[in-house]
């Protein structure tokens, strides 16, 4: 008899940082959502296998405002942890990362990392006013002491010159009757010689305090590092083998960029790691899916350390399913119709928490409505709702209703990444052409920032857009009035919606999105109703 497996990722597309929780016989993982809004992403499974979308609990302007962030920054690395008979979320919300400018660097190494906590008595409730902690640097994690005390951890942010940016891991207490941190904070751990280290988690087993971290930067380099002490402040130890898992020194594995892990243990006392990872596309090496998240059995040796089952820290494409009935979730639907009275969870937007400045699901009942307002790449008010790229090869399509009046106004199909790397298959106007369609692309790896294709003539009335994607290959198809799909004779480079297509200088932490959007650079507020959207998963297509 086989024995039953987890096929990773488990959580497929932008889902990094994972920080996991068991309460009871559920289990809670608390990801990254950056500039997209609503803030963080909790997912639950009952078998460690099978996961769904649960709830994003920063919904109020109280607990998160993006209006201004750039883009990679936004909400980072939460840590989930549930004591006390309830659930604790502590989250960064980066409001600058530093940029590279023209002639020099501007500011580079003055970065603001503001953390918070946030609790719930239910995991899909409505989570608190937030409790502001400090800005000394980010992913913060809460360990919660045996003897009642609580500490948070979190990464040290140096920016003087000739100094290591990744100053270390610093403790300091937490004091829930004052919601402050009090005492003093102290370096704990200052990392390996590979550096970069970040991501704290602390946990305690057999009297000793285990610290893992990640370190060597969120690319090929990416690991898992683990250190232990007796005493909560130090000094660490480091694990005889370093690295927990990494994939650094594999360049060949299907699972790269391991790193970033938390750890859970099932009722029966099994221990799973959960951390991140990238899938390359095989032509192109780039991943666009973003950074997913993968799962690991780890094991305990007589030396009192954690080592995958096989010993060589390598990440696993399967790893042995605990003793757990498997609890399967239903399959989301391929179409979106928005008869409901709020979104599907699958959607998000960026930045602002007042959505209702962008869209509606009332104005037009059964469509969703986009007011057009700022441009791609706006960071503060732009009308675009879109869902995670969740595999290589995969459909999607939409109709909409929009008459433009002039080149300001546009509304369509969109495959974004962020505001310098996206392809935008757009209804407009032209005063020669009148209305028609062309796809603006925004490539950051290029001579030419953007570049748009040939405009073709439309009627009025709705639109139906298409777009088709293999791996690298993106192609966008359009039709009216039924019958057959007319294929644009382009086909685009999809690998650019990746953290791995960059321009220097600037944070690349997310993923490909598939969306909806609109604007209307006039300040006229011009609408685009989207009647239906489909997005289906499927096999490549040569």
């Amino acid at each position: 008899m086989s024995v039953p497996v987890i096929r990773n990722p488990i959580l497929r597309g932008f889902n990094p940082d994972p920080s996991i929780v068991r309460v009871g016989d559920d289990y809670y993982i608390a990801v990254s959502t950056f500039e997209w809004f609503p803030g963080v992403q909790i997912h639950h499974s009952r078998d460690l296998k099978n996961w769904r979308l649960l709830s994003r609990p920063l919904q109020r302007a109280s607990q998160v405002n993006m209006l201004g962030d750039p883009d990679g920054c936004g909400v980072w690395a939460p840590c989930l942890s549930y004591a006390d008979g309830r659930f604790w979320l502590i989250y960064t919300d980066v409001k600058r990362y530093g940029r590279t400018t023209v002639g020099g660097a501007s500011g580079a190494s003055l970065r603001d990392f503001h953390n918070y906590l946030v609790t719930c008595e239910t995991i899909d409730g409505e989570w608190s006013e937030p409790v502001y902690l400090n800005s000394s640097g980010f992913d913060p994690s809460l360990f919660h002491d045996d003897d009642g005390r609580k500490w948070l951890v979190n990464q040290l942010w140096d920016h003087r010159p000739g100094k290591n940016r990744f100053a270390g891991i610093v403790l300091q207490e937490f004091s829930p009757a004052e919601s402050r941190l009090v005492g003093q904070r102290k370096v704990i751990f200052e990392g390996t010689p590979i550096g970069l280290t970040e991501a704290p988690h602390l946990y305690k087993r057999d009297g000793w305090y285990y610290l893992i971290t990640a370190e060597g930067g969120t690319g090929w380099g990416h690991a898992v590092t683990m250190a232990r002490s007796r005493t909560i402040d130090g000094p660490y130890e480091l694990h005889p083998d370093t690295y927990l898992v990494t994939a650094r020194d594999r360049p060949h594995a299907p699972l790269q960029r391991a790193g970033h892990a938390d750890l859970v243990e099932t009722a029966e006392g099994e221990t799973y790691a959960v951390y991140l990872v990238g899938r390359p596309i095989p032509n192109r090496g780039r991943c666009t899916l973003g950074r997913e998240t993968a799962i690991q059995k780890v094991v305990w040796g007589e030396d009192g350390w954690p080592r995958t089952l096989d010993g060589s820290g390598d990440p696993t494409l399967e790893t042995p399913a605990p003793n757990l009935p498997e609890h399967a979730w239903p399959a989301a639907p391929v179409r979106e119709d928005f008869d409901a009275a709020s979104l599907l969870i699958d959607f998000q937007w960026l930045r602002t928490p007042y959505p209702e400045e962008i869209f509606s699901l009332t104005a037009k009942p059964g469509s969703l409505r986009l007011y057009g307002r700022e441009t791609l790449g706006s960071l503060f008010r732009q009308a675009l709702v879109a869902r995670r790229q969740q595999a290589h090869c995969y459909s999607a399509a939409t109709v909409v209703a929009f008459e433009p009046e002039h080149f300001q106004q546009a509304a369509g199909l969109i495959c974004y990444y962020n505001g310098s790397k996206l392809h935008y298959l757009h209804v407009t106007h032209d005063e020669d052409i009148g209305k028609h369609l062309r796809v603006m692309t925004c490539t950051p790896d290029s001579p030419q920032a953007d570049s748009f294709t040939t405009p073709l003539p439309l009627a009025s009335g709705p639109v139906e857009l298409r777009v088709e994607v293999d791996f690298e290959r993106l192609r966008f198809a359009f039709r009216q009035g039924g019958g057959a799909w007319t294929w644009l004779p382009e086909v685009f480079d999809a690998s650019i919606l990746s953290d791995e297509a960059t321009a220097p200088g600037a944070p690349n932490f997310t993923g490909a999105f598939v969306g909806m959007a609109c604007q209307d650079m006039s300040g006229q507020g011009a609408a685009a109703d989207f009647d239906w959207f489909d997005y289906e998963e499927r096999e490549y297509r040569p």
